[in-house]
């Protein structure tokens, strides 16, 4: 006599940005390979190759926190480490310093400012004391900004969605998991002069948690031999990759809608031809 069982395969943990593909190769039946959702792909590319203004930005990032309050996933003990990174100014300046491959926007350092100015102080005492100058000959003014870049991380929402696909025959089981998270960024454009609230977008970027595994698990009473097997993996990929795509999708999107708007000092009449070509076709 044989019996069958069916037992539990894997449990998923972390975060991936890789979604189900029915045209994988350990897909062997069409129930089990069953299509989730797909994230979208990143503005990276977008983001580098965008065409150049006449000239560069300068915006200054005093910083860019996370204001979600969510804390690391635990199932035994709460957690006091934060879910998402606490450096994102630090991916923020480098995002706006990569639009257009550096040809956009002139960053200014404002996160560091007291160490800077600490250092620019020491220069000008060590010049003076030792040759009687004036720092001014090798000081040059700092940068002031015309904009300010503001923002924040704002949401990280975990099993928004949940799902999966399997089948089992003759003892021999294979399963397909995943779970959806988001994390949800904004960032705005300030004008320095006035304080106006000049642009304004809403990011997010899709996470995805996927598991796959097989077991095979068979009784035989005759023989009292017990066949038991059990194997699978899961995609996992840090929620700082995640916090990253969003941010940069964020910078494309501000000069995108900055633009439609004319706020950048840019060749608008080109633009207007172009699109007016697509219009035609």
């Amino acid at each position: 006599m044989r019996y069958l069982a069916i037992l539990p395969l894997l449990i998923m943990s972390g975060c991936a940005s890789v979604a189900l593909d029915s045209s994988h190769n350990d897909c062997w039946d069409t129930v089990v390979c069953q299509q989730g959702p797909v994230i979208e792909p990143s503005a990276a590319e977008q983001l580098v190759g965008l065409p150049y203004p006449n000239q560069k930005t300068v915006v200054a990032v005093y910083s860019f926190p996370d204001e979600t309050g969510q804390r690391k996933p635990s199932e035994t003990l709460s957690s006091f480490s934060t879910a998402v990174t606490q450096g994102a100014v630090h991916i923020l300046i480098e995002a706006l310093r990569d639009a257009g491959k550096g040809n956009w926007f002139a960053v200014v350092e404002r996160s560091g400012l007291d160490n800077l100015s600490k250092e620019r102080q020491l220069v000008r005492n060590t010049f003076e004391s030792y040759s009687g100058k004036e720092a001014s000959t090798i000081l040059k003014p700092m940068l002031y900004a015309g904009m300010i870049m503001e923002g924040a991380i704002v949401g990280y929402d975990t099993n928004l969605r949940t799902g999966g696909s399997g089948a089992r025959y003759l003892g021999i089981g294979m399963k397909n998991q995943y779970r959806e998270d988001k994390v949800t960024v904004v960032l705005r454009a300030v004008l320095v002069q006035t304080g106006e609230v000049l642009l304004n977008v809403t990011a997010t970027k899709t996470i995805l948690s996927t598991a796959k595994g097989g077991d095979l698990f068979k009784f035989y009473e005759m023989g009292t031999t017990l066949v038991e097997a059990e194997t699978g993996s899961t995609d996992n990929e840090p929620v700082s990759y995640a916090v990253r795509a969003a941010i940069e999708a964020a910078v494309y999107g501000l000069v995108m809608q900055g633009l439609e708007k004319e706020v950048w000092d840019f060749d608008y009449t080109q633009l207007r031809e172009k699109n007016n070509e697509k219009d035609t076709d």
